[in-house]
């Protein structure tokens, strides 16, 4: 079984600093990592695969318009906090790795937040525990650049330079905490100035990744960016309420000990997984509102629920809940929410985040506002039954939904 789950405690760091000099004419002044594609940004589809697994925090590096990016300190996706660093002066790829020096980071990935590579970025993190960090390489196909980093080979996990362009940098990295001692306050290059050395040195080694990779860095590639990633991307979903449909409704539940699944539901997220699926929690948790219990602790539970699916092989894509209620005992929470169900603000949410085929999804749910949720949105919904994989399976099959 692939492994999406890890114990240790790891950081995810993107870079999102980058001026996009070679994109000027296109970015309109905008960061390259925030510029407009498919009514979303190549940060939010970063986004979209590291909060599947349960990594500890995100850090955006930010320098250009580094006030663009501050309304991501707001959010968390899939309950992973977010904080931007922003750069009082530009540092390159390299000397902007030292405002990590003031943090208290663990080990970490750090990814190019101008490019998307898919791969299981747990097989960086396991790769090889003596080394200091790894690198995720990908077939270089049409990408011509002046980064060392463009020219590589790899056998048996160890990197080296050749003077033909298979493999390249595929902007994905691993590195231990310590190798944050190597970075100076100064402007420098990681790829040309500091990997180069480490490859050399046989101190660093690498993954070959070779899925879906795009960088927008140039015109052409951001001209393309918008077919390519809804091409890739554009999925049917499952939309699932929580309480009676993934686990027992014993009212309010809040611990994660009383989070009792419901029959067939590992199986039947693992067949939606298989037939390429999104898969999305979303739930009322008017409990919040109403002194049942806090938000930190239905988080708390969702992460430990989080670890155990991740255990099991599964990713599910995101969770998304309402805590509001115009009567809540909190005033925080006292609000008239139309992410609250039956209105389907949550499911527009989704959409504004995720490229979804409307017309193959489905929604599962125990209540009648979970039927006028999915009636608004203008997808198929039915009402739980008893065992969910037979439900998930007949529903693919009856509907001619498991065929592409």
């Amino acid at each position: 079984m692939t492994k999406f789950y890890i114990k240790q405690k790891i950081d995810v760091v993107i870079l999102c600093g980058g001026l996009g000099t070679r994109i000027k004419k296109l970015s309109k002044g905008i960061p390259k990592s925030l510029i407009p594609i498919n009514k979303k940004n190549i940060l939010t589809y970063i986004i979209n695969e590291i909060k599947k697994y349960n990594f500890n925090k995100i850090y955006l590096l930010t320098g250009y318009k580094s006030k663009l990016f501050k309304r991501y300190n707001k959010v968390k996706p899939y309950l992973i906090p977010i904080e931007c660093l922003a750069e009082k002066k530009l540092m390159g790829t390299g000397g902007s790795l030292y405002q990590l020096k003031k943090k208290k980071i663990n080990d970490f990935l750090l990814i190019n937040g101008d490019s998307l590579l898919l791969t299981n970025y747990l097989d960086l993190v396991n790769l090889n525990k003596k080394k200091i960090g790894s690198i995720a390489l990908t077939k270089n196909k049409n990408y011509k650049s002046n980064n060392k980093l463009a020219n590589l080979s790899l056998k048996k996990n160890l990197i080296s330079f050749t003077k033909k362009e298979k493999l390249m940098n595929g902007g994905v990295y691993f590195f231990k905490k310590n190798f944050l001692n190597l970075i100076k306050n100064e402007f420098f290059s990681l790829e040309n100035d500091l990997l180069e050395s480490l490859i050399r040195k046989k101190s660093i080694n690498g993954i070959s990744a070779n899925n879906f990779f795009l960088d927008i860095g140039t015109s052409k590639n951001l001209k393309e960016a918008p077919k390519i990633l809804f091409d890739r991307f554009n999925k049917p979903a499952v939309f699932l309420d929580r309480d009676g449909v993934i686990n027992y409704d014993y009212g309010y539940v809040s611990k994660f000990k009383n989070f009792i699944l419901r029959p067939g539901v590992l199986k039947g997220l693992k067949l939606l997984q298989k037939k390429d699926y999104l898969i999305f929690i979303i739930t009322n948790q008017a409990g919040i509102a109403k002194k049942k219990f806090s938000e930190n602790d239905f988080e708390k539970l969702h992460l430990q629920f989080k670890d155990f699916h991740l255990k099991n092989g599964i990713l599910i894509n995101d969770l998304v809940y309402c805590p509001y209620h115009k009567e809540s005992k909190i005033k925080k929470y006292r609000i008239d929410s139309d992410w609250r169900k039956p209105n389907n603000g949550m499911i527009r949410h989704l959409l504004k985040n995720y490229d979804i085929n409307m017309s193959k999804s489905f929604m599962i749910g125990d209540n009648e506002s979970d039927k006028k949720c999915a009636n608004k949105s203008k997808i198929y919904f039915e009402y739980s039954k008893k065992n969910f994989y037979t439900q998930v399976k007949n529903i693919l099959e009856r509907r001619n939904y498991d065929k592409k």
